[in-house]
């Protein structure tokens, strides 16, 4: 396994372009399967469950070829086929298929997927809502089996704001019968994009952005050319990872009104930080004062920045607490830091208070997910010595060329 070997205390300087969102690219990848046409997609970026995905669906007969930043997908000899379970059990996006596979063969079957341990995650909010188009839950137990003689229309409150079910949702209603209604529908920016991405390519989808949507189903859809949205998560991150070092640091190629909660909670804590409507130039630091936080679906706090926010919170001077709201495991990065000498109450497994400031020193630590591997990088680069970052292959899943992004601002990173 790969691991970081990195030597804080150098402030970040310079500018970057953001890559594509991650959790953008998933679900348009799966809507693409939704059309026999060729879609390419632009702004892709190069990180492993990227490079899953299109494994999966090479699997389903899937034509791709994926160079730079540009995708193309060929559909056209797309067979009704079990998604490899090797590579289903890697990630939860994988889930994203049955709404395409059951609008396009009216059944679907495939293992649980996998991916970070973040605690359960429950598939009901999927099942329950696609049943409201019709559709029968076979089994949902130790493997996923859905099946519909058609799909059609209808009104559905989703059993809870989930993202990937209200996606599923959305795919699968695409291309069902008459008009559906979906209530309580997630409106993260990611969610967004993928119906900003179906309506280019034919569908009818009204409400964009709010928490209900009204859609009227299409026999057909057409392939396009489509530009990923940038991935606002990973400009958060680099952000924290500015302000934390002191840093000046322009964030280009985003929409920056997708993070107006954490833009404020950096202002409140004391982040010297200027907005334009693409771009964010964060400025550092004179005093850290603790903030509260409480991560929620959008447009809240988002529960992907914690992580590395609760790291700054080791540098602000008084108590912060964390309320993390929707994954019971998403602290367990907090023991980390601890080692590192912050000073951290966790109350349970929702919520820690962070007692600041802390002097962190550089040791061996662990990533145990994506964000949590982001917040272990942002905490070494404000360590005092090396620190080395074990488990890094949770970053690759959702960072590209993390390292060398933050390298070119002044950061220093090595893979070994």
């Amino acid at each position: 396994m790969a691991k970081f070997v990195v030597h804080g205390g150098a402030p970040l300087k310079g500018q970057i372009q953001v890559s594509g969102s991650k959790n953008a690219v998933l679900p348009i990848m799966c809507a693409a399967l939704l059309t026999k046409e060729k879609t390419v997609l632009t702004n892709v970026p190069d990180i492993a469950d990227i490079r899953s995905m299109i494994n999966i669906l090479t699997g389903l007969g899937v034509r791709s070829k994926f160079e730079d930043d540009r995708l193309e997908i060929d559909p056209s000899k797309l067979k009704n086929a079990r998604p490899l379970d090797d590579y289903v059990c890697r990630m939860r996006a994988s889930i994203l298929l049955i709404g395409p596979l059951l609008a396009n063969f009216k059944k679907v079957e495939m293992d649980f997927p996998g991916g970070c341990v973040l605690g359960k995650r429950s598939v009901l909010s999927h099942t329950k809502s696609l049943e409201g188009l019709g559709c029968e839950t076979v089994k949902a137990t130790t493997e996923l089996k859905l099946r519909a003689k058609t799909l059609k229309g209808a009104k559905i409150t989703m059993p809870e704001l989930s993202v990937t079910a209200t996606e599923n949702l959305i795919m699968a209603a695409v291309k069902a019968e008459g008009q559906t209604t979906i209530r309580l529908a997630a409106a993260e920016p990611h969610v967004q994009d993928l119906c900003e991405f179906l309506n280019k390519m034919g569908a009818e989808i009204k409400g964009i952005g709010t928490h209900t949507l009204q859609i009227i189903g299409v026999k057909s859809l057409k392939g396009i050319e489509y530009r990923v949205t940038g991935d606002y998560l990973v400009a958060g991150t680099i952000a924290v990872a500015a302000a934390i070092t002191k840093g000046d640091v322009k964030i280009k190629g985003i929409e920056t009104n997708h993070l107006d909660s954490f833009w404020q909670k950096l202002e409140e804590a004391g982040v010297e930080l200027e907005l334009k409507p693409k771009e964010v130039h964060i400025k550092g630091y004179k005093s850290l004062k603790a903030v509260n936080i409480r991560t929620a679906v959008f447009p809240s706090f988002p529960t992907d920045l914690q992580a590395p926010f609760s790291v700054l919170m080791t540098q602000a001077k008084g108590i912060s607490r964390i309320f993390e709201t929707l994954f019971e495991g998403r602290l367990n990065y907090l023991a980390e830091l601890e080692r590192m000498g912050a000073r951290i109450e966790i109350l349970n497994p929702h919520q820690a208070i962070v007692i600041g400031p802390s002097k962190l020193k550089g040791m061996p630590i662990s990533s145990y997910d994506i964000r949590a591997g982001a917040a272990m990088v942002i905490a070494a680069l404000a360590a005092k010595g090396e620190t080395e970052i074990s488990n890094i292959n949770y970053l690759d899943r959702g960072y590209a060329n993390f390292e060398k992004i933050l390298n070119s601002l002044g950061a220093d990173i090595k893979r070994v």
